[in-house]
């Protein structure tokens, strides 16, 4: 029997999903079920801390920014129908005269770049690439579809080169090294569940409802790389054993006495050949799925793992009497601070330059509860891409001396994919580090866009063959209706880009114009990504002026909107901003690993020793700004422990308890010291079964669900196993499990509906 543990978020209804019948229809049709909105808590703890999933950051619009809700849309959709049909779906369909070009024609003709002929950066180091990748990783993820079938029959986009949902193929030539019969496959993005053409399924009846795509994450910069964006990943991460509020580590090994990630098990990482005995290193388990990519960003994860263990061992030595539920918090809410300040003070001036981050994001006016602060679908599906273009071919491994190591050599970049072997295995975190730190960036040129280990030798685990990341970029910015180059530059501000000679004022290599143009046909068709790509760079930045605008405007509704942001004074004491604000990456380097010498500014290029510092020069965050003292409260006595529960002062004289991810907290959760007895005794957690839930089914109806303490699993019987979605048994990428009654009385009712929609719009 294959199984998986779960853990089930009750207390906060910021996951639920609608009816069960609404989860067969998910099922089959591959969208992706909205959040609801939640009913939000109005205690201490909802004021101090922010909620897992995100959810309530803003009180009078709680689904704002919280993970599985839309991504928000700055201009309207274009999809060929006005509904679901990405751009280039239809053969006949026409863009002002001209079709729009394969993408990978696109990637061949204008944006390959050989891997011998990329520049190198001289201002910034490989570290400001990686950190890049990390924050995206921290606000967004787009789901691709749950479901690699249609509701009848079946399809698998990895054999047919055929625009069938949810397959969006990539044409390619026959001479394409990359070709699989004609085609790269490709998987449309989930839908989420009541837009595009299944609308009418959910209940609305509209035609002209676009198809809307989803954010599987908080949109908040909130280390949700960390901590997670889900209760039961949450669950999952922390370390419930500890009275020190930490959180879980590798136990098989160790980095030279240094935590590494924990393992995520099973998983589907790239072994080592060599390996004696068989010896698996598995993916690592981090607060966000795609930790494993390359091994510098998991080195990056693990950094962030060692600092929050850090913290809050600091914090139980500074407040003993803390609980570890206090710890947890506090070290969290310090770990998401640090994230924010490196984000905006450190990285975002660089990428914009200075007059666009001014323009842009300027100075913190405060918490503005007007501002959405979702991530849009142009920030994320296109302008914050901008950074694949600035991914070295290799990723180099330094010694002491910061020269290439003797025993652990430098690799390409298609060498370290889902490998954290090379990791554990090849000399832990401090090669890679060093590497980060003392080898430069790929600069951007119009000539040379994106090196051939990202254009040639992808690799991506659900697919056999190596794919092509700019390829995908387009595919997924036509797949997602985003308006043209010229719609967004309006939207900007910036002058329509009519003709070549227009284009050329805004990227002034004419070869460059010469070839979007032939391709293209007009400078309106160009697609987003590629324009922005292309554009000259404003003065001390790293983007062109459209980018520069699209990331300035989405970084300042991520931190207006963003009730938690650490600047507001309801946060932090200003004692603790101060000592915040000292952080850097390089303070977070020389606390978490063996490097001696770092630069001040990690981002910034160097040369050894020369532009290094002692990390004993480096400033640090004084954690004497956190010492709390006994609260009044302890006059009746220390509060009660409870199993599967902890608790938080909220005042001098009121706790708060909750329970752990699974349990249900039955009796008082606020208790108040009044003389010296507390106003009620303890509540108890008692373990929620899972699988009794009438309003939302934890596993789907092809799994077996089975209640454990704390949790459930979902069961499949063989040769059935668990789906991406970890819920539902599928068999061999065909329907999920089910009686063929049960998808006949489904497709009926799909007609049904159907039907009676359309006459519903069409004769009312």
């Amino acid at each position: 029997m294959a199984s998986i543990l779960f853990s089930y978020a009750v207390k906060l209804n910021s996951t639920s999903q609608g009816s069960p019948f609404d989860a067969v229809i998910a099922n089959l049709t591959g969208c992706v079920p909205q959040s609801f909105s939640p009913v939000c808590p109005n205690n201490c703890l909802a004021r101090k801390y922010r909620h897992i999933t995100g959810a309530c950051n803003n009180r009078n619009n709680p689904v704002w920014g919280t993970a599985n809700s839309l991504l928000a849309r700055w201009l309207p959709a274009q999809y060929e129908d006005g509904i679901s049909e990405p751009k280039g779906w239809n053969d006949d369909f026409l863009y002002n005269g001209y079709h729009l070009p394969q993408v990978r024609e696109v990637t061949r003709k204008i944006i390959h770049a050989s891997s011998i002929a990329c520049q190198e950066d001289d201002l910034y180091s490989h570290i400001i690439i990686e950190w890049g990748q990390y924050i995206d990783h921290d606000i967004a993820f787009t789901p691709q579809s749950v479901s690699k079938t249609l509701a009848i029959g079946s399809v698998d986009c990895k054999s047919t080169c055929e625009n069938l949902y949810p397959c969006y193929p990539i044409k390619v030539s026959e001479d394409d090294p990359l070709s699989q019969g004609g085609c790269i496959p490709f998987y449309r993005s989930s839908f989420a569940c009541g837009t595009g053409s299944n609308g009418f399924m959910f209940g609305n009846p509209s035609l002209l409802n676009p198809r809307e795509q989803i954010n599987g994450l908080t949109s908040f910069i909130d280390a949700s790389t960390v901590y997670g964006s889900s209760v039961s990943l949450q669950h999952k991460l922390r370390n419930y054993s500890s009275e020190e509020g930490l959180l879980n580590v590798n136990g098989k090994y160790s980095d030279h006495g240094r935590e590494y990630l924990p393992f995520e098990i099973p998983s589907g990482c790239i072994q080592d050949p060599t390996a004696e005995n068989a010896e698996r290193i598995d993916c690592f388990l981090a607060g966000e799925s795609r930790s494993n990519e390359v091994i510098t960003l998991a080195a990056i994860h693990t950094l962030w793992l060692r600092e929050h263990n850090r913290l809050a061992k600091a914090l139980k030595k500074l407040n003993p009497h803390w609980s570890s539920e206090t710890i947890y918090q506090e070290a969290r809410k310090i770990v998401g601070a640090l994230h924010q300040i490196i984000t905006y003070r450190d990285y975002m001036p660089k990428i914009l330059g200075k007059a666009a981050f001014d323009k842009y994001i300027g100075p913190y006016n405060g918490y503005n509860e007007k501002t959405n602060p979702s991530i849009s679908n142009i920030f994320t599906t296109a302008a914050f891409r901008f950074g694949h273009a600035t991914i070295p071919p290799m990723v180099h491994r330094l010694d002491s001396q910061y020269v290439d190591h003797p025993k652990y050599p430098s690799l390409h970049l298609n060498e370290v994919f889902f490998r954290p072997w090379r990791i554990v295995k090849q000399g832990g975190l401090d090669p890679l580090i060093r590497g980060l730190l003392g080898k430069s960036a790929k600069l951007q040129t119009q000539q040379e866009m994106i090196n051939e280990e990202l254009t040639e030798k992808l690799l991506v685990m659900s697919n056999n063959g190596s794919m092509d990341l700019a390829s995908l970029n387009l595919q997924r910015g036509r797949d997602h209706g985003l308006p043209g180059y010229n719609d967004w530059r309006e939207f900007c501000g910036l002058s329509r880009l009519a003709t070549p000679a227009d284009l050329i004022s805004a990227v002034s290599d004419q070869n460059l114009v010469r070839k979007m143009i032939d391709l293209y046909g007009h400078p309106d068709n160009i697609d987003v990504w590629l324009g922005g790509l292309a554009e000259d760079f404003l003065p001390g930045a790293r983007t062109g002026p459209l980018f520069a605008c699209l990331i300035g405007k989405q970084m300042n509704a991520l931190r207006e909107g963003d009730r938690f942001w650490y600047e507001n004074a309801k946060i932090f004491k200003k004692s603790q901003r101060d000592e915040l604000e000292k952080h850097s990456l390089s303070c977070l380097i020389c606390d978490n690993t063996a490097l001696s010498h770092v630069p001040l500014d990690a981002f910034l290029l160097g040369n050894y020793t020369n532009n290094f510092a002692s990390c004993d020069s480096i400033p640090g965050i004084n954690m004497e700004a956190w010492k709390e003292y006994p609260k009044k409260g302890t006059a009746c006595g220390p509060p009660r422990k409870i199993e599967n529960g902890d608790y938080v002062f909220c005042s001098d004289t009121t706790i708060i308890y909750s329970c752990h991810s699974g349990y249900h907290l039955e009796g008082h959760e606020e208790i108040i010291c009044q003389g010296n007895e507390w106003s009620n005794p303890p509540p108890s957690c008692s373990d929620i079964n899972e699988c009794e839930e009438q309003s939302h089914e934890p596993c789907h109806s092809s799994a077996e669900c089975t209640n454990t303490l704390g949790g459930f699993r979902c069961l499949c019987t063989d040769p059935y196993e668990l789906a991406e979605d970890e819920r539902t048994c599928t068999d061999s990428g065909r329907l999920p499990r089910g009686s063929l009654m049960s998808i006949i009385l489904v497709a009926i009712l799909f007609v049904s509906w159907a039907v009676m929609c359309w006459i519903l719009v069409c004769r009312g």
